[in-house]
C-alpha cells in the first residue's frame, strides 16, 4: 500500500483527493499498488465531509508517520511549504506539489534533497495546471537542445485579452468580469502584472538549460496597459494580442521575458484562447511541439499531482532523474534581443510621415517601415518597426512625437 498525505485542503488539495477516489482503480492500476489517502492537513474542520476522518492540524503527525510514502503539498506560498516539503524529503518522503512559487524559489534545493535521501520531489501542476510539460521536458525530450520556450501560461490573463478581443471591451471592464466568474483574484497582480508567468517560466527556463534561472532576473511586463484600441488594430492586422513568457537559447546568450506581444495566425498561440494555456517547445533535431489544455483549476491541476503520486508509487526508493542544479544562469538584457515593436502614435500621418521614415526607413518597403491607420480613430496612427534591437528602439521611440504605446511583435 502507498499511503498519501495532503497538505492544504482547499482548492487542489480537495482536487487531489477526489480524483484518487473516483479514479482508485485506474491510480491502483498505474501505480502498480493500492493509494490510500492516509490523511488531510489543514487548520479548518469540514464536518460532514468524510475527509472529516482522516483530518489532521499538526503536520508532525504526518512527517513522523513511517507508513506515508508520498506527501502532496498544496498549500501554496513559501512557508511554511518550505519547511514542511525540506522535512519530508530529509525523512525520506517524496512530495509531490501544484506550487510554482515554491518552485521556483527552492527547486533546485529540494530536488537535491530529495536524490540525497532517495526519494522524489516532483512538480507536473506547477506549470500548466493539467497540461504535461515538466515530464516531457524531463523524458521524452531529453535527447533533444531545447532552444526556446514559448508559452501562454497563465489563464486569468488569455481570458481577459480573448475576451477584449472577442467583444472590443475596456481591460477594466473584462478584468470585474473575470474576477465575477472567479478567474482572477480579487487582487489580481500576480496574474495581470506577469508574476505569475514569470514564475513559470523561471521553472521552464530552468529544466531547460538544466541550471537555476531566477525569475527575479526575468524582465517582466503585464497586460494592464492593453487596451480596446490594441484590438482594433490587431484586427486589421490580422494579429492576436497574448501575454507571452519566453526563453531562448542564442548560443552565447541567454534571455527570458514576459510581455504582451502580437503574434501572426501562423503561430500555434494564435489559436489558444479564454483561459486555456498553450506552451511551445522547439528543439534542434525535433523542431516544434505543442502543448495545449487546462492551465489552472481544480480537477486538472490534481490530476497533475496525482500523475507525481503515481510516478512516485513507481519509485519509491530512487530517484528519478531531473537535470537542475543549483548555480545560476545568468540571463543576458533583453536589449539585444531583436524583433518587430508595434507603435500607436498620436497625430496626423501626414505630418510625421517623414520623421517615420527618418528613424524607420522607407514606409512599407518590403523589410522596413509599416504604417496601419483605421477609421475607428481618426487622431492617430500605429507603425509596425523594422527588425531591431530593444536599445536600437529604446533610442528611437524616445524621439518620437506623440508616442502612445507600443506592443512587440513575434512571428
Amino acid at each position: 500500500m502507498i499511503n498519501v498525505a495532503v497538505l492544504g485542503y482547499g482548492t487542489v488539495g480537495s482536487g487531489v483527493v477526489e480524483v484518487i477516489h473516483k479514479n482508485q482503480e485506474i491510480v491502483n492500476k498505474k501505480a502498480k499498488d493500492e493509494v490510500c489517502v492516509k490523511y488531510v492537513l489543514d487548520l479548518r474542520e469540514f464536518e460532514g465531509d468524510p475527509v472529516q476522518k482522516i483530518l489532521v492540524h499538526d503536520v508532525n503527525v504526518i512527517l513522523e508517520d513511517t507508513e506515508v510514502d508520498v506527501i502532496c503539498e498544496t498549500m501554496g506560498g513559501v512557508e511554511p511549504a518550505y519547511t514542511f516539503t525540506k522535512k519530508a524529503l530529509m525523512s525520506g518522503k517524496s512530495v509531490c506539489t501544484s506550487n510554482k512559487e515554491l518552485v521556483a524559489n527552492h527547486g533546485s534545493e529540494l530536488i537535491k534533497i530529495a536524490h540525497e535521501h532517495n526519494c522524489n520531489y516532483l512538480f507536473e501542476a506547477s506549470v500548466g495546471g493539467g497540461i504535461p510539460i515538466i515530464r516531457p521536458l524531463n523524458a521524452s525530450l531529453t535527447p533533444e537542445k531545447i532552444i526556446g520556450i514559448t508559452g501562454i501560461l497563465n489563464g486569468t490573463t488569455n481570458y481577459i485579452l480573448s475576451k477584449m478581443a472577442a467583444v472590443g471591451a475596456n481591460y477594466e471592464d473584462v478584468l470585474q468580469e473575470a474576477q465575477q466568474k472567479g478567474y482572477a483574484e480579487k487582487n489580481p497582480s500576480a496574474d495581470v502584472d506577469g508574476l505569475d508567468a514569470g514564475r513559470k517560466i523561471a521553472i521552464l527556463s530552468s529544466l531547460m538549460y538544466g541550471k537555476t534561472v531566477h525569475y527575479e532576473d526575468i524582465y517582466t511586463e503585464g497586460i494592464t496597459k492593453i487596451t480596446a484600441a490594441d484590438f482594433v488594430y490587431a484586427k486589421k492586422m490580422g494579429t492576436a494580442i497574448k501575454l507571452l513568457a519566453i526563453s531562448k537559447d542564442l548560443g552565447n546568450e541567454y534571455f527570458a521575458m514576459v510581455a504582451p506581444f502580437m503574434i501572426q495566425d501562423t503561430n500555434p498561440l494564435f489559436h489558444v484562447n479564454d483561459v486555456f494555456n498553450g506552451i511551445l517547445v522547439h528543439g534542434n533535431m525535433l523542431g516544434n511541439t505543442m502543448y495545449y489544455g487546462a492551465g489552472a483549476g481544480k480537477l486538472p491541476t490534481a490530476s497533475a499531482v496525482v500523475g507525481d503520486v503515481i510516478d512516485c508509487a513507481r519509485h519509491i526508493g530512487k530517484s528519478i532523474t531531473c537535470f537542475w542544479d543549483e548555480e545560476p544562469l545568468a540571463l543576458t538584457s533583453i536589449d539585444n534581443a531583436r524583433r518587430r515593436f508595434f507603435i500607436r502614435i498620436q497625430g496626423k500621418l501626414m505630418e510625421q510621415r517623414s520623421q517615420m521614415e527618418s528613424l524607420f526607413g522607407q514606409a512599407d518597403a518590403s523589410d522596413e517601415l509599416k504604417v496601419i491607420e483605421v477609421p475607428e480613430y481618426p487622431e492617430e496612427f500605429a507603425v509596425v518597426t523594422p527588425v531591431m534591437s530593444e536599445k536600437e528602439y529604446k533610442e528611437k521611440v524616445a524621439q518620437i512625437r506623440g508616442f502612445i504605446s507600443m506592443i512587440r511583435m513575434e512571428a
